[in-house]
């Protein structure tokens, strides 16, 4: 027999589930990091609007990372300058990222060295983008001891690096790339170009005289036309959900 439903049981759970989900929410927005709300972090610059969210990833050598306005954070990304904390890293900074840069969950920049990352990159959950590298040139001593090697990192602006991707010392990424997930990307990538692989190489790129080669297997998108307002948008959907279920109709009828 199914056995007997105790409703004041599950009345409780419900209120407390969603009184736990209620401080977690709470807990989340107090404990992200903004220009008003920087918490115990001391940035070279942080933007407006530019938000950190909580949980925090590790984060330090601050004083010399620079972040633009408009920026999201996501949880558990790491953002260090410096081999250590409390490092003196001099008077220039070592990480800048532009305005408008989205960091997915779980992300990793570390920048021993100078990394810079452009405007209105997108980077993915999980991608990872370092200025330092272990070296192995000794046999005879263990890797992890062995002083790393250092090159600076750009990323120009623009770009989308997919989930997981790694971007190595030395690298140089155009403006308007796409990294493919899980793509580890070293050396120079020109602008307008899609890279995937690992290492990374050129599979498909954007130059004036040819277009995209190889061809986009998809048509472009149209883009907006200049001054349409969030009105007429959702007019447009409208009309695009009635003319589906007009559509739908007559194939039923037919």
């Amino acid at each position: 027999m199914p056995k007997s439903k105790n409703t004041f049981s599950s009345w409780r759970g419900r209120v407390a589930q969603r009184a736990v989900h209620a401080a977690w929410a709470w807990v989340q927005r107090t404990g992200s990091v903004s220009a008003e709300n920087p918490g115990g972090l001391r940035f070279g610059s942080i933007g407006e609007a530019t938000r950190l969210a909580f949980p925090l990833g590790t984060v330090f050598g601050e004083p010399w990372i620079h972040l633009g306005s408009h920026c999201i954070i996501a949880e558990q990304v790491t953002l260090t300058a410096g081999l250590m904390p409390d490092l003196d890293l001099g008077p220039d900074p070592i990480l800048r990222i532009g305005d408008g840069v989205v960091l997915g969950r779980g992300s990793h920049v570390i920048a021993d060295t100078t990394v810079t990352i452009g405007s209105d990159c997108y980077f993915g959950p999980y991608v990872y983008v370092t200025s330092t590298n272990h070296s192995y040139d000794d046999p005879h001593e263990p890797i992890g001891r062995q002083w790393p090697r250092m090159e600076p990192v750009e990323i120009g602006p623009g770009c989308w690096i997919g989930t997981g991707a790694v971007i190595l010392p030395g690298a140089r990424i155009g403006r308007n790339v796409v990294v493919a997930a899980g793509a580890v990307v070293r050396g120079t990538v020109p602008d307008h170009a899609v890279v995937a692989g690992a290492p990374a190489r050129v599979v498909r790129r954007w130059t004036p005289d040819d277009g995209w080669q190889p061809p986009l297997r998809t048509p472009a998108p149209v883009p907006l036309p200049d001054g349409i307002t969030p009105e007429q948008l959702r007019a447009l959907a409208e009309l695009d959900e009635e003319g589906a279920e007009q559509l739908a109709r007559l194939e039923a009828d037919g």
